[in-house]
């Protein structure tokens, strides 16, 4: 692995190092402004001269703390003096036995019951659930046991927001971080990140605020500019379908050209409003008839869908596959296709366009701290986001976390 590049610190990032001494800090604030640089080397400082004892490391899920943080840990210090053994859920660093745990949904506390722990580090800390933090903060009773950990911002209802950052009298330090607080990023870069986030993340991960996730989801939607005749011949089809049958089945043919994706037709069938439910058979009938003689290299289906896959399978279709369900990144990564003019829609597509200018956040999840969009006028909006995120998510994933400057 590539020994790890020293930029500079700013002197907000200075101050945080040599300033967090509280029981709980926290790095937050946008993307890329030198917020995981700055909390790891202060974590580093810990593990050498902390109380004797347990730690612990924790992300989302392991796969994330080991590409955001224990990558980077193990290029400063050198894979001789770190060790990650990712079967036993255990690191070693400086003669200090390091547990590892993903934090990914409610039942993620029961792996840290019954830890007494010395120190403890969190990446992402707005994805994990109130339940596991609660648990942490109870296993940190070594006399002098401290917390390090870092996040982008969210809603300012969100329990870290609310509970923790927002409210007075803890034993706790937070540092707000924005992109000029990282004195290593290029310009280009940074005018190249600021064209990739729209709406909401721009908002919170660019200008590093906590606001609520309110009004029109894709509010950066203009038909004037995304709604085209498209063309007709591209160097690769794909097929989403989001599927129903008491409600709203449909399916989205897409074409790519370059860098460009193009929803080229679609297929909308609502059984409210035609007032029969049509059965998987006759979906996959209208299927072929849909696609004529193009022959799409994937086919994204909803995941629930498991009776109209297994249709599509009987028919002849070997290419369908579960779409990726990742509902917010799947939006964002939809809206920065949006933002960067790199989805178009076919004229033709006009429950399509209906449903862009009518797709919103629910207020009432954001009374509860969420992001979530009302469930209504959403079914081309999932299939949508089927296609994109399912087919273009994870190298857009490895692109923005590739190292330019520090983190």
């Amino acid at each position: 692995m590539a020994s790890f590049k020293w930029g500079l610190f700013s002197p907000k990032g200075l101050q945080s190092i040599d300033e967090s001494t509280a029981r709980l800090n926290i790095w937050e604030g946008a993307v890329r402004s030198s917020k995981t640089i700055c909390s790891i080397v202060r974590w580093l400082e810990y593990i050498k001269d902390g109380p004797p004892g347990d730690y612990l490391m924790t992300g989302k899920t392991e796969r994330t703390l080991k590409r955001n943080i224990l990558d980077p840990l193990e290029q400063i210090v050198g894979n001789k003096r770190f060790r990650y053994n990712r079967g036993m859920g255990e690191a070693y660093l400086a003669g200090r036995r390091i547990y590892v745990a993903g934090a990914a949904d409610e039942r993620a506390e029961g792996k840290i019951r019954g830890m007494t722990l010395a120190g403890a580090y969190g990446d992402e800390l707005t994805l994990w659930p109130e339940s596991f933090f609660k648990m942490l903060l109870s296993r940190l009773s070594v006399p002098g046991a401290k917390f390090f950990g870092t996040t982008n911002p969210d809603s300012p209802y969100h329990w870290l927001q609310a509970e923790y950052l927002k409210k007075e009298g803890l034993d706790l330090r937070s540092w707000h971080f924005m992109l000029e607080d990282n004195p290593n990023l290029d310009p280009v870069y940074v005018g190249a990140l600021k064209k990739e986030y729209a709406g909401l993340w721009y908002k919170r991960f660019i200008l590093g605020l906590w606001v609520l996730a309110e009004g029109a989801i894709y509010d950066m939607w203009d038909e004037d500019v995304h709604l085209i005749e498209c063309p007709a011949k591209h160097q690769e089809y794909g097929v989403a379908i989001d599927y129903a049958t008491a409600t709203v089945m449909t399916f989205g043919l897409y074409g790519i050209t370059g860098n460009k994706v193009y929803l080229i037709r679609e297929y909308y069938y609502d059984a409210k409003k035609k007032g029969r439910q049509k059965t998987d058979s006759e979906f996959a009938g209208d299927f072929k008839v849909f696609l004529g003689d193009i022959v799409p290299r994937n086919i994204y289906l909803d995941p629930s869908a498991t009776s109209f896959k297994a249709e599509l399978r009987k028919a002849g279709y070997n290419q369908v596959k579960d779409a990726d369900n990742d509902v917010l990144n799947g939006i964002r990564l939809v809206a920065t296709f949006l933002n960067t003019g790199r989805f178009f829609v076919d004229r033709s597509c006009q429950e399509t366009a209906k449903e862009f200018a009518s797709y919103v956040w629910d207020p009432k999840a954001q009374e509860r701290g969420e992001d979530k969009p009302l469930k209504q006028n959403d079914h081309a909006m999932d299939r949508n986001r089927y296609f994109i995120f399912t087919r273009f998510g994870k190298p857009q994933a490895r692109a923005t976390t590739a190292r330019r400057g520090m983190r």
